[in-house]
């Protein structure tokens, strides 16, 4: 295996239509939130089909990782795709050894679609705070540079942004990545019909639409705290063409 990529992405984004992209590729293994069921032991968190992930995954993250490189060994490249709420609770230790790319998305049209199923979120439930938190060590202690990928950005031009992302992690873009067959793939996790609905119904990444929706007076004071995080990240961010 020459190159080990870990998504960190926040929820209500494009992560499962990315790591469909990856999937395409012939060179890469791709593993959909190994960490989840570590997250809801360690938290207590009620999420839909909670059980069935619990029962599915190792709880243990270190062995979780010695069985994710086992399982990709024949691959020269390993993609995980992350949550950072999931990832905020691991040792730090198991984040040396990748590339990483940093998924982000205008919290504005996040939390409008977020709150759809969480009517009351905290900024925790939106995970921008994690993800900065390990953009800023990744940058900060591991090296090189994090990649960061906005999704507005990437939806206005898919194929610049991910053959720029490519280069960054130290692969060769493959035009595959821009399509996928309708329906779920192998690697869906056990919730993916709690979730993915969306992602099954697609063939690619659809067209950026503007979503012209107002987020609530009430999270007014949390959209200020995310747009924070957000910024700082986006700085970094892969720019379209």
């Amino acid at each position: 295996m020459s190159k080990r990529i870990n998504l960190c992405s926040g929820p209500r984004n494009i992560s499962t239509a990315l790591m469909y992209s990856f999937a395409q590729r012939e060179d890469t293994k791709v593993f959909d939130e190994p960490f989840y069921a570590f997250y809801l032991d360690k938290t207590g968190k009620e999420h839909p089909g909670r059980e069935e992930v619990l029962k599915a995954q190792n709880h243990d993250p270190q062995k979780v990782l010695e069985e994710l490189l086992s399982e990709a060994a024949d691959k020269p490249v390993l993609f995980i795709k992350n949550m950072a709420h999931h990832m905020s609770l691991l040792d730090k230790n198991l984040l040396a050894g990748f590339a990483h790319i940093f998924l982000i998305r205008d919290p504005k049209e996040m939390l409008t679609s977020f709150i759809k199923t969480i009517p009351n979120p905290t900024l925790r439930d939106t995970a921008y705070k994690e993800q900065y938190e390990i953009f800023s060590y990744v940058k900060g202690e591991l090296g090189p540079e994090p990649v960061v990928i906005d999704a507005r950005e990437l939806l206005l031009n898919p194929e610049p942004v991910l053959s720029e992302a490519c280069k960054r992690v130290g692969i060769v873009f493959d035009p595959a990545m821009l399509s996928w067959g309708k329906g779920p793939i192998p690697e869906d996790g056990v919730w993916a019909k709690y979730w993915y609905d969306s992602v099954h119904q697609s063939t690619g990444f659809d067209p950026y639409k503007p979503k012209n929706e107002e987020v609530p007076d009430h999270l007014k004071g949390l959209l200020e705290e995310c747009c924070f995080y957000y910024e700082k990240m986006f700085e970094y961010a892969i720019k379209a063409i």
